[in-house]
């Protein structure tokens, strides 16, 4: 029987290791321009709150981060009611094809499933990347900017009801 083998990076949650907050509010920055500072503050957010939301991720091979995302209330989008967002999803390109994302996304849906979450969301325009990873089309939503975006879910439990049957 073959060893499956060892990954050559580890996914940490910010919150649990906040030496890693400026430097992944630096990465996230460079890979979607938003301001350094609205991701600082967001992850600054994680360390100080009770709230399961908002928490972020990032991949790292030793003291390099190769690939990261978080997860937001609203990821700029009109369906204020489809919360959380999983957002900013990017592995470094000379990573991809890895199972990196795959792994960012379950490390997060374990995560968001522990913190009683039973779903999450995410938009973006593409249209098969998701499924591989368990992920359904819900609906198409427009972005704050009226671009049509996909919506999808992923469902991370249910709720069971204990009935009682009567005799």
């Amino acid at each position: 029987m073959k060893n499956k083998p060892m990954k050559a990076y580890d996914i940490i949650t910010l919150s649990e290791h906040p030496g890693w907050r400026l430097q992944a509010a630096h990465w996230f920055h460079e890979k979607w321009k938003v301001p350094q500072e609205e991701y600082l503050a967001s992850i600054s957010e994680s360390l100080l709150s009770l709230s399961p939301v908002p928490q972020w991720y990032i991949a790292v091979e030793g003291q390099q981060i190769i690939a990261g995302a978080g997860v937001i209330e609203n990821d700029f989008h009109n369906r204020k009611d489809l919360t959380p967002n999983v957002c900013a999803l990017y592995v470094e390109w000379e990573w991809r094809c890895r199972g990196i994302a795959g792994d960012l996304l379950a490390s997060i849906c374990n995560d968001m499933s522990g913190k009683g979450i039973s779903t999450i969301y995410l938009i973006t325009k593409h249209t098969v990347f998701y499924e591989r990873y368990g992920w359904d089309f819900l609906c198409t939503v427009q972005s704050d900017d009226g671009e049509p975006m996909r919506m999808y879910q992923k469902r991370l439990f249910e709720v069971r009801r204990h009935h009682s049957a009567s005799l």
